[in-house]
């Protein structure tokens, strides 16, 4: 099993999953840029680092992140993590998830998840950001797992470099490999993601969905004939507002 995957003690082997992005897909912001308030607060970080923190959350959530961008921010984080108690990191991610993450879900997102579970499927958060932000993610919204980047330690502690990146082509090989372990037919299977960045995962399954997608995203997503989502906004109802789900469909209808 590829670093960074976590699955259910049981084991148990299902039919098909659903695999999500989190980041502008599940929740509305960065995950791993939203706990900086909290990181600063626990003096994990400076005041200028919490600012640049602040600057980098609104450029992504307003223009997303291309393939130089997260380069970058695979670069920055790595740097910054380096000497981090991991110990202390999952303390502080854990402690602010109801505070930080709750407030920021997708409400058709998690009406998703929801569906694809009552329909007996296993659900998959995978994510470019931390296993240690992700999972307690996960676990907050009943996931069955997660695909996500790992930092590597040493004495309780971040050296600064990767285990395993999460990321493009990354995480389609993550999902190839769980579909073999766990006996998932990929034709029907589920994918939801926001960026091109993504589109390995997306053409890896049979149901790929694109989800307030980048430009380059949509263009792919409407050539294709995948189902584009809207989602409005964290907290609302459902399928009301800016869009929503697809028009006229429940979440239960959209994942049949």
């Amino acid at each position: 099993m590829l670093p960074g995957m976590d699955t259910p003690a049981g084991g148990s082997r299902e039919a098909a999953a659903a695999f999500f992005d989190l980041d502008k897909t599940i929740i509305s912001r960065s995950s791993t840029l939203a706990f900086v308030p909290s990181f600063y607060r626990h003096g994990l970080i400076s005041r200028v680092q919490a600012i640049r923190g602040a600057i980098a959350q609104l450029v992504f959530r307003a223009g997303g992140a291309d393939h130089e961008r997260m380069e970058r921010i695979k670069e920055q984080v790595s740097a910054l993590c380096r000497g981090w108690s991991v110990e202390r990191v999952t303390e502080i991610v854990t402690s602010n998830l109801a505070a930080t993450i709750a407030p920021i879900v997708y409400a058709e997102a998690r009406g998703l998840v929801d569906a694809h579970r009552a329909a007996g499927r296993d659900v998959f958060i995978v994510s470019t950001s931390g296993q240690e932000v992700v999972g307690p993610i996960g676990a907050m919204l009943g996931a069955s797992g997660i695909i996500a980047t790992r930092m590597r330690h040493a004495d309780g502690r971040y050296t600064g470099e990767m285990e395993f990146y999460a990321y493009g082509e990354s995480k389609a090989a993550g999902i190839r490999q769980l579909a073999a372990e766990r006996g998932y037919a990929l034709p029907d299977c589920f994918a939801y993601s926001d960026s091109v960045t993504d589109l390995p995962m997306l053409e890896a399954v049979g149901h790929p969905h694109a989800v307030n997608p980048d430009r380059q995203l949509r263009k792919v997503a409407l050539a294709r004939g995948w189902p584009v989502l809207a989602f409005a906004g964290p907290g609302g109802p459902a399928g009301q507002g800016g869009g929503g789900l697809r028009a006229g469909q429940t979440c239960e209808q959209q994942v049949q």
